[in-house]
């Protein structure tokens, strides 16, 4: 047993209100340098709809993750010959129509205009040409559908829909959509360093956060494609490709993510998970349906006398156990199983988890009224206005049994925090539908708490990083490792002339 530690998050979607904070903090920290105008270490997109970069689910068209031939787990971009060959073109990299071409205005002829008739106006210039041009994609372009069918109707989760599912989510009275915040996920088994040349991205030992070494980048790209969820972005100016660090220099302190720390609806959750890095392979390799269950049991009791154990042995003190023993990922992941990785069948184990929103039930107009399908008040996840069928596709890799299972128990709490607080439903039915889903009074309670009234030492538990003895302890490691990049190079090739 090889006992790690990762730094997890959790986001709970039924309090995202889509305001885009966390994306507005991120960029002002992060990506507001030149090159970096069209980075979204973290976007928040509409769903149904086809996300950012334009459809990046789409691995048929992005050949990113992993995929399983065999027994055998391979990058779906193909192996290192295939790479070789297509090191200086690669047909399957996202290209700038696809992100959006970052503009800025000519707010200087807003002063310096000529004196007439109309009002002066501050066109668009690009920032990547500095030519005038035309507006047509942004970042979060199908935000709320966008006013159009175009996004929504693509989302490639929608195809294993009936003809006539799909037309009931547009209907004006059923119209439905939800908020998909996104940041990279730092996964167990990331795509991006499965598929790196350079030997440049690589997981930090003590927290599992994925980084890339910008010494090390030489530019190919390869990240970009091997990612699936389209996390890794190339930094035009810089020739280097950059991704979110999950504000590691802000944990090392205490202190939370900036988007996190800026979210209004307090939906982020961060905390640490042990893991058994012994069984990446296995877990990554279960068939697809089973990908979610599996997922779990990788993630250990960090109160297991066993665990705790290995855990020393591998230099994990005893601060760090007490925050994995505190973390609320742990609960939402493990002890309650209320959150879910996004796309489990890219086989990338990711470590970001979301607890899916309660989403409204089917309802219908007549006359002027508006009619519930069940003629309950409160609906049931059976109709809800997204199919379980959809929300497996993104949650749970296409098993819908443990979609209803998460959704039963989120109704269930919900029921009987109804019934305790407001009375509008009897408490003992509230009970008996807690026990049906498999939750208990006690849990149901904790879960109400760390959803509606969490302290933010309840919702960010990071351990201590003691990192004036970490650095101290890469010196000899730099050493060691240095000159480690791909295809036999020993370091960067010169930039310029």
């Amino acid at each position: 047993m090889d006992v790690r530690a990762q730094l997890a998050s959790a986001f709970h979607l039924d309090k995202c209100i889509g305001c885009h904070t966390c994306s507005i903090a991120c960029k002002n920290l992060w990506t507001s340098r030149p090159g970096a105008e069209y980075m979204w270490w973290n976007n928040v997109e509409t769903k149904p709809g086809t996300g950012y970069p334009t459809l990046w689910e789409d691995q048929t068209k992005y050949y990113g993750g992993w995929e399983l031939k065999g027994n055998s787990l391979l990058p779906r971009f193909g192996n290192r010959l295939r790479m070789l060959t297509n090191i200086f073109f690669n047909p399957h990299l996202p290209v700038i129509d696809d992100y959006y071409e970052p503009w800025t205005y000519h707010y200087e002829h807003l002063f310096t205009a000529p004196l007439g008739v109309d009002q002066p106006t501050a066109r668009p210039i690009s920032k990547v040409t500095g030519k005038y041009m035309d507006i047509e994609a942004g970042p979060n372009w199908d935000d709320d559908l966008g006013g159009s069918s175009v996004y929504a109707r693509n989302d490639i989760n929608l195809a294993e829909l009936t003809e006539a599912e799909q037309e009931a989510l547009f209907h004006l009275e059923r119209m439905v959509f939800f908020y998909l915040p996104r940041i990279c996920n730092h996964c167990l088994n990331p795509g991006c360093v499965g598929v790196c040349p350079s030997g440049a991205i690589y997981k930090r030992a003590e927290d599992g956060v994925v980084l890339i070494s910008q010494e090390k980048c030489r530019g190919w790209r390869f990240c970009v494609s091997g990612c699936p969820y389209k996390k890794t972005y190339y930094n035009w100016q810089t020739g280097k490709s950059e991704k979110c660090i999950l504000c590691y220099p802000r944990m090392e302190t205490g202190q939370a993510q900036a988007c996190f720390h800026s979210c209004v609806g307090r939906i982020r959750y961060a905390g640490i998970l042990l893991y058994d890095a012994d069984r990446i392979q296995e877990i990554a390799t279960v068939p697809e349906s089973e990908l979610v269950t599996a997922q779990r049991s990788i993630i250990l009791n960090p109160s297991d006398p066993v665990v705790m154990a290995a855990a020393k042995k591998n230099g994990l003190d005893d601060k760090w156990l007490e925050a994995a023993q505190k973390s609320p990922i742990y609960k939402f992941v493990k002890e309650w199983e209320l959150a879910l990785p996004l796309h489990a069948e890219f086989r990338t184990l990711p470590m970001l988890f979301y607890i899916p929103p309660l989403l409204p039930a089917i309802a219908s107009t007549n006359n002027g009224n508006y009619n519930l399908a069940d003629g309950q008040f409160f609906g049931n996840i059976e109709g809800s206005r997204i199919p379980i069928k959809y929300m497996s596709r993104l949650f749970s890799a296409g098993n819908e049994a443990i979609m209803q299972s998460v959704l039963r128990k989120l109704w269930a709490v919900r029921t009987y925090e109804q019934a305790k607080h407001v009375g509008l439903i009897d408490e003992n039915q509230a009970v008996a539908q807690l026990t049906e889903a498999g939750c208990t009074i006690e849990d149901a309670e904790q879960i109400s708490r760390l959803t509606a009234l969490p302290r933010v030492s309840d919702r960010f538990v990071y351990p201590p990083y003691h990192r004036e003895e970490a650095i101290e302890d890469l010196t000899g490691d730099t050493q060691q490792h240095k000159g480690q990049v791909g295809f036999g190079y020993r370091s960067p090739p010169r930039r310029g002339p």
